[in-house]
C-alpha cells in the first residue's frame, strides 16, 4: 500500500501545534465541503482532509503515526509495522464506506486501517464508520455540529462571538447629511437549523443545508462618523440551533464620487479655466444645503481651497462643518485658432 503524508495533506509542518492543525483543517474543510464544493475532486479531497485530521487531531494517533519517522514520502510503498498487518476492515481496497448527513461519503484508507484499526473500537469495524473529525458547520454561517458516526446533533453550546457578523458599509455624504435612518441591504448565508442537509426534504432550506437570506435593515448613522468606525446592531448576526443570536457589526467606509468626507467637513472640487484663475470669477456650485454662489479671487492657483462655513455635515455639538471648495484649473475641451494664438503671445511675454 502507499504511505500517506497527513502533514502534507493539511499543508502544515510536522512540528505544528494543535491549534495550527485545527486551523488548517477547518480552512480546508470549508473549501472542500460537499455542501459548498460539488466537484468529484473536492469530494475525494474532503475524505483525505478528514482522514488526516482524524490522525493528527488525536494525540494518541499522532504519536503512533510520528513513530514511523519523518523520512517517508507521500505515495511511497509502505509495509505496516509488525503487529498491524491484519487490521483490514470490510475486506475491500481503498476507502471503506460510511454515511454523513445521509450522504455516502466513503471512509478510511487501508493505510489508516493498518495503523489505527485497533484504536477505532468494535463499533467502527461495522459497515458505517465515522471519518469526520468534528467539523463545525458554524464556519459556514450556522452553529450546528454533528457527531462523526451518526449525523445526530451534538449538544455543544457555541461561543457567542462565533455568531457575530462583520460587514463593510459604504456611505455617501448625502447619507451622512440626512437625519433619517438609511436602508442597508445585504445577502446572508447560514447553516440551516432545521435539518443537517444531505438532500432530504426541508421546508427551510430545500435539503441543501444552507439558507440564503436577503436582509434589509434600517440604520441610524452617527454624526461626525470616521472611516473604520463600527456600528453594532444587536441580535442581527447569525442564529444557532439553540436560538441564540449574534450581533451585526457594520464598518463605516465613507465613499462619495463628489465629496471627500472628513468627519463633519467636506471637500469638493470647483473647476475654472486659466483666464478665470488669473482674472478671478464667480461660480455657482451645488452643495448639500442647496446651490450657492462663490467668488474666486484673481490669481488663484490650482489646489487652493476656499473654506465655506456651515456648508458641511451635521456636527455632534450642533451646526454644520465646513465645505472646502478646492479649485481645479482645467482647459476647455476645444480652443479656436485665435485663442491658441493668444496663448502663444502670452507665452512669449512670460
Amino acid at each position: 500500500m502507499k504511505y500517506k503524508d497527513y502533514y502534507e495533506t493539511l499543508g502544515i509542518k510536522r512540528e505544528a501545534s494543535e491549534a495550527e492543525i485545527k486551523s488548517a483543517y477547518r480552512k480546508l474543510a470549508r473549501k472542500y465541503h460537499p455542501d459548498v464544493n460539488k466537484t468529484k475532486e473536492a469530494e475525494e479531497k474532503f475524505k483525505e482532509i478528514n482522514e488526516a485530521y482524524e490522525v493528527l487531531g488525536d494525540k494518541q494517533k499522532r504519536a503512533r503515526y510520528d513513530s514511523l519517522g519523518a523520512n517517508w514520502q507521500g505515495g511511497a510503498d509502505y509495509t505496516p509495522p509488525p503487529g498491524f498487518e491484519n487490521f483490514n476492515f470490510g475486506g475491500g481496497q481503498g476507502y471503506q464506506q460510511f454515511n454523513f448527513n445521509g450522504q455516502d461519503m466513503g471512509g478510511f484508507s487501508d493505510f489508516f486501517s493498518s495503523l489505527f484499526g485497533d484504536m477505532m473500537g468494535a463499533g467502527a469495524a461495522g459497515g458505517a464508520r465515522g471519518g469526520f473529525s468534528g467539523f463545525d458547520f458554524g464556519d459556514l454561517g450556522g452553529q450546528q455540529a454533528y457527531s462523526r458516526t451518526s449525523g445526530r446533533k451534538r449538544a455543544q453550546q457555541p461561543k457567542s462571538e462565533d455568531l457575530d457578523v462583520t460587514k463593510t458599509l459604504n456611505v455617501t455624504a448625502k447619507d451622512l447629511f440626512s437625519s433619517d435612518p438609511i436602508t442597508v441591504k445585504f445577502n446572508d448565508m447560514r447553516k440551516c437549523t432545521q435539518c443537517p442537509g444531505g438532500g432530504g426534504y426541508c421546508q427551510a432550506c430545500g435539503g441543501t443545508g444552507i439558507i440564503h437570506e436577503n436582509k434589509s435593515l434600517k440604520v441610524k448613522l452617527p454624526k461626525e462618523v470616521k472611516e473604520g468606525q463600527k456600528i453594532r446592531l444587536k441580535g442581527e448576526g447569525k442564529v444557532d440551533a439553540y436560538g441564540q443570536k449574534g450581533d451585526l457589526y457594520l464598518i463605516i467606509t465613507p465613499k462619495d464620487s463628489e465629496y471627500e468626507i472628513h468627519g463633519s467637513d467636506l471637500t469638493k472640487e470647483v473647476e475654472i479655466t486659466p483666464p478665470e484663475a488669473v482674472l478671478g470669477c464667480k461660480k455657482e456650485i451645488k452643495t448639500l444645503h442647496g446651490n450657492i454662489g462663490i467668488k474666486i479671487p484673481p490669481m488663484t492657483s490650482s489646489g487652493k481651497s476656499l473654506r465655506l462655513k456651515d456648508l458641511g455635515l451635521p456636527k455632534k455639538s450642533g451646526g454644520y462643518g465646513f465645505l472646502n471648495a478646492k479649485v481645479k484649473i482645467v482647459l476647455p475641451e476645444k480652443l479656436s485658432k485665435d485663442q491658441i494664438e493668444l496663448y502663444k503671445q502670452l507665452l512669449k511675454t512670460s
